[in-house]
């Protein structure tokens, strides 16, 4: 029997990522713009930008998490703290210090189990960015997230004629190939004017947007509301036993590369819905504490 259905474009959510130098207005413009997109939901920002969303609770109505622990864990916690509450816009400011976190982590193991080889130690790195950019994925609501770029001064003619030193962005700080993850990429300058760079949506590709917010981001939601409603899945959640029997077998692993497919196991149980939240969060825990033990002893 085949598989295959008529295509049809369903009510979607937005997976947005700006990126941008310092100064550039990556935090105001994601609250703007979450502000048109939410239609009256409510906001959340995981700020690790320490404080600096807050500066403009003023302005826009949002709830905000301070996030101290900035690793990939942490990250994926308040992600679906703020699923778990309903929040219909997510932004998360910034995705960059999860890759600070990663790259600090590799190198951590590449000393302690890798005799320096970073490209080993890669192999546990990327089935954390990939838990990290899933979690993103599976959010209920919108997400915007934003990134720092790399900066450089470059110099540049004025209307006079005379030269000036201007600060450029290059390429986001975060993982390559994370641009491939989005819906909507934009890289805004410090002239507050956004790029988008890609756009599924084909209405704003290659276009300037001076000082995106609000508006822009009612167009967005027009887009995304242009389509059938989807229909909800009917997921089969594991019983107890069948949680309990997968907690044994994750405190019976012996070795880091069981505790990985473990992993890998749990986290698409979960996006097929077989695993609700509480019951992956409690598997992941445990496959934490186990690698933490096998760490351990091994050292």
């Amino acid at each position: 029997m085949s598989g295959f259905k008529k295509a049809s474009k369903s009510q979607a959510k937005l997976r947005a990522a700006f990126f941008g130098p310092s100064g550039a207005g990556k935090t105001y413009s994601s609250l703007s713009i979450a502000e048109g997109l939410s239609n009256g939901g409510g906001i959340a920002v995981i700020d690790t930008e320490r404080g600096s969303a807050s500066k403009y609770a003023d302005r826009f109505s949002f709830d905000v998490l301070d996030l101290d622990d900035r690793s990939i864990s942490g990250y994926i916690a308040a992600i679906r703290m703020a699923a778990e509450a309903g929040y219909s816009v997510l932004t998360i400011d910034s995705l960059t210090h999860a890759w600070q976190q990663l790259l600090e982590e590799i190198e951590r193991l590449a000393k302690a189990k890798y005799r320096g080889n970073t490209w080993s130690a890669w192999s546990e790195g990327t089935p954390l960015q990939r838990r990290l950019v899933d979690a993103i994925l599976d959010y209920p609501g919108h997400v915007i997230a934003t990134m720092r770029s790399k900066t450089e001064w470059q110099t540049a003619s004025d209307a006079g004629g005379k030269t000036r030193p201007v600060r450029v962005g290059l390429a986001p700080e975060q993982g390559k190939g994370v641009e491939y993850e989005f819906d909507l990429l934009m890289e805004i300058s410090t002239e507050h004017i956004g790029n988008v760079i890609k756009d599924r949506s084909g209405r704003f590709q290659d276009k300037l947007i001076e000082k995106p917010g609000k508006d822009f981001g009612k167009a967005l939601a027009e887009w995304l509301s242009d389509g059938s409603a989807p229909q909800p899945p009917a997921p089969t959640v594991a019983d107890d036993a069948a949680v309990k029997k997968a907690s044994a077998a994750i405190k019976a692993a012996t070795s880091q590369d069981d505790l990985k497919r473990f992993t890998t196991v749990v986290d698409q149980r979960q996006h097929d819905g077989i695993y609700s939240t509480e019951q992956a969060a409690l598997l992941l825990d445990l496959l934490n504490q186990q690698s933490n033990k096998l760490r351990y002893a091994e050292a």
